[in-house]
């Protein structure tokens, strides 16, 4: 077995356990020497998996899954601070902007805001003329994809976005699936 495919073996055996697993058991397993075992759990660190080594052995951190809705929204160019400071004071990030427009379907930016520092400066970056919001081709009406770390949270997002009159109904031509 080469040092690839024994570090995929190495992260498979650790993440089927639900407690730590002791390298010498893993150095058994694999057919080789413990060194060996502690230099790929480094390899495997550097590529960013979250492997703790604690006292009884090593433990695949489950890297938690990610909640993601998408929400569309109405409101002027005055109200986006609120709308935005709405949604990552709750815990949300806005991955993106978009619009479905009739003519040139859907149209798309990356925003990655999870703050009220980047709200700023993201309303910084529009006062300066450097952007226009998107929502100004159709009429206020847009998207925004919201990464939580629960749909709770995503629920919660929802529920206060409804409340100060932001989410807005899907119109006759709008498709329920924005990207196929």
């Amino acid at each position: 077995m080469d040092g690839a495919a024994r570090r995929q073996e190495l992260l498979n055996i650790l993440s089927r356990s639900q407690k730590p697993v002791p390298g010498v058991e893993l150095a058994k397993e694999l057919q080789v020497s413990r060194q060996v075992i502690v230099q790929d759990i480094a390899l495997l660190r550097a590529g960013n998996e979250e492997i703790l080594s604690t006292n009884r052995g090593y433990l695949l951190q489950k890297k938690q899954q990610e909640a993601v809705r998408i929400f569309k929204v109405q409101h002027t160019v005055e109200q986006i601070e609120e709308e935005l400071n709405s949604i990552v004071d709750l815990g949300g990030q806005v991955q993106d902007a978009f619009v479905y427009h009739k003519i040139y379907g859907v149209v798309k930016v990356a925003l990655k805001i999870k703050s009220r520092r980047e709200v700023k400066e993201y309303l910084t970056d529009l006062e300066n003329g450097i952007s226009s919001p998107l929502m100004k081709i159709t009429d206020g009406y847009h998207y925004h994809t919201v990464v939580a770390d629960s749909e709770k949270t995503l629920d919660l997002i929802q529920e206060t976005l409804n409340q100060k009159g932001f989410l807005a109904p899907l119109r006759n031509f709008e498709p329920v699936d924005f990207w196929s």
